[in-house]
């Protein structure tokens, strides 16, 4: 025996040398056996010995791991072939059986018992031995790694988001994770062997057997088809990737788009949006030029018939409309802005009755038609610190929404009260007194899955060109922004309830616009230049300022502006408008402070955004009243 593991010592490091030291478990009655085993396999193995079958097994389910279990058949209490068997409850390493028999057929018994893997006679031959112990430890191995790979293929297969299938020749299913049986309305168990046009309408049966029959000609095809509609009425759309294997194997692989699909149309359905805000503050800009000419060529010329009546009233009738004009402009500019919020003390029941007149516009309310608009406004409600724009743009974003959840018609109602608020009461706000406003709709009401991401930006469950997706969330964060909150009831065919909650504020809100009333006469006259591009505007300022006692001189524009600032030392004010070609305002005042750097400057604008401008220089919105810039004149020229 030692002559023969003499002559294996050569090849003991051939043997394992490439293979890492795994654990072999040898156990024989007899200690020199073992002995002679370890001294054979120890350079290549982490050996474990024993001289009795049960503590073997004791071993083995106390968390011994051997890649490799070799075992004399011939002991007391155990033969090695039930022992291996046995050891089967516990291990799957690979088996080997160390025998004297000498009959075969008593040795293919013992094999078959323990579903041993391979047996070597007493003597043996330590080289043939330490191949046979190397060839089952390395099948051990890739065992393993084989059920690994299946475990991670199995669970890359059951728990994959996208559908992923495999077909045989006959479009048959060998292979398939459950979001694909879920699409199909089934389970795994029930797709295999199955053909998936059985769980198909005809006409998609059709339109896939076509699919693969091309992607079997041309090997990979990708393609977004639409799949009807999800649970929430919407169109559905997927990315199919198809892979032929050969042999006719068809692999599949569908990802649900419809999120990326329904973002990207709200993407450019926003761009749509900002695009029209941005033609919106256009338009507004031009229609605030026409009103300060007009509003103020009716102020001028109304001081000079003071004294008839009846001209006095058509006058009178003239301004309300452009009054009403200028709101309106007002309205067009909150819709278009992006600027940071202005919030001033405000009743908020004085708002909503302003409201009327649009409301009833842009949800097509009229006497006797399908959609009625209710009003419950409690005395109570004091004032709330908000931007009433921001504030008008949120109310007639929801009153749109209700109005487009209810397309048989129904009622909105809008109320108001001052409520008390307690602690954890309302998501995200505190303890305290709060205005409230509710816009409540009879519509068709949202299931649970939609109430839950309502708020999220771009979120929608209307078709393309018809929401963006935004109207909530900027509800919402108009609330946050002014330290309010925000709540939603709904339920299928029960309606919507949405609750704004703003701070209540001691303040008493904005009061309704005087009467146009004649400005003070300037207590120091002084020479003011007037650049405006619009002939029209120029002259009504430079009118204004004239009549109230102030030398005046115009300029067309900046480049014209400066020549005269430059000849006329005398200028101690510039009324600029912002918005002029090749040099505007901003860009006109810092060039005027530089030539003079003490010259007192006021820009006024029909825009809500002015870009960055200088923070001293004080801005006038048109269209402006003449008592409106003569108090800022005056602050200019102390």
């Amino acid at each position: 025996m030692n002559d023969g593991l003499s002559d294996a010592a050569g090849e003991r490091g051939d043997g394992f040398r490439a293979g890492r030291r795994a654990t072999i478990l040898l156990v024989d009655d007899e200690a020199e056996i073992l002995t002679a085993l370890t001294d054979l396999l120890e350079e290549g193995f982490e050996v474990t010995t024993t001289t009795r079958p049960e503590e073997a097994l004791a071993l083995l389910a106390g968390g011994l791991r051997p890649a490799v279990i070799l075992s004399d058949q011939r002991m007391p209490g155990l033969t090695g072939d039930a022992f291996l068997e046995r050891a089967r409850a516990y291990s799957d390493a690979e088996a080997l059986l160390l025998t004297g028999y000498a009959e075969l057929e008593a040795v293919v018994g013992a094999l078959n018992r323990g579903r041993i893997a391979g047996y070597a006679a007493k003597p043996w031959e330590p080289a043939a031995l330490l191949a046979m112990v190397a060839a089952a430890r390395d099948r051990h191995e890739l065992r393993r790694a084989l059920e690994t790979e299946r475990a991670l293929m199995r669970g890359l297969l059951e728990n994959l988001p996208e559908q992923l299938s495999f077909k045989d020749a006959a479009g048959r299913f060998i292979r398939l994770n459950a979001a694909k049986a879920a699409a199909l309305g089934s389970s795994v168990a029930a797709c295999f062997g199955q053909r998936e046009e059985e769980f198909l309408p005809p006409e998609e049966a059709a339109r896939l057997a076509e699919a693969e029959r091309a992607t079997l000609a041309e090997g990979t095809v990708s393609e977004v088809t639409e799949t009807g509609a999800g649970p929430d009425g919407l169109p559905r759309w997927l990315h199919v990737s198809r892979v032929a294997l050969g042999d006719g194997v068809l692999v599949t692989i569908a990802r649900d788009v419809t999120e990326a699909r329904r973002l990207e149309a709200r993407l450019r359905q926003a761009d749509k949006m900002q695009a029209l805000g941005t033609m919106a503050g256009g338009v507004a800009h031009d229609f605030n030029n026409l009103l300060t000419a007009i509003l103020g060529s009716l102020h001028l010329a109304g001081k000079r018939v003071k004294d008839e009546p009846g001209l006095q009233r058509l006058m009178r009738n003239a301004t309300m409309a452009a009054e009403r004009g200028s709101a309106l402009t007002r309205r067009l500019l909150s819709f278009s802005r992006q600027n940071e919020l202005a919030p001033r003390s405000v009743a908020v029941n004085r708002l909503i009755l302003g409201m009327a007149d649009l409301l009833a516009r842009t949800l097509g309310t009229t006497p006797g038609g399908t959609l009625e608009l209710r009003r419950d406004l409690r005395a109570d409600p004091g004032t709330t610190r908000v931007d009433p724009d921001q504030l008008e743009l949120a109310l007639l974003n929801l009153c749109i929404n209700a109005r487009d959840a209810m397309p048989g018609g129904g009622t909105i109602t809008l109320a108001t009260a001052e409520v008390r608020v307690g602690a954890d009461e309302v998501p995200e706000l505190p303890a305290g007194h709060y205005v409230r406003i509710c816009v409540t709709d009879t519509g068709s009401g949202m299931s649970p899955e939609v109430l839950a991401r309502v708020l999220e930006p771009f979120f929608t469950t209307k078709e393309v060109g018809k929401g963006t997706g935004l109207g909530l969330s900027m509800v919402y964060g108009l609330v946050r922004q002014s330290g309010g909150g925000l709540t939603i009831e709904s339920a299928p065919g029960q309606g919507t309830r949405v609750a704004l909650f703003l701070p209540a504020d001691a303040g008493e809100g904005d009061a309704e616009a005087p009467e146009a009333a004649d400005a003070a006469q300037a207590r120091a006259p002084a020479r003011v230049l007037v650049v405006d591009d619009d002939i029209t505007v120029r002259e009504v300022t430079a009118g204004f300022l004239s009549d109230l006692g102030h030398q005046v001189i115009e300029a067309p524009n900046g480049e014209a502006a400066l020549r005269m600032l430059e000849g006329d030392a005398a200028v101690s004010l510039m009324v600029a408008d912002f918005a002029m070609p090749r040099m505007n305002g901003a860009e006109l005042a810092e060039r005027a402070r530089a030539l003079r750097p003490g010259l007192a400057i006021l820009l006024v604008t029909g825009y809500a955004e002015l870009g960055t401008i200088a923070p001293d220089i004080p801005v006038l919105q048109k269209p402006y009243r003449q008592v409106e810039l003569a108090e800022r004149v005056a602050a200019l020229l102390g």
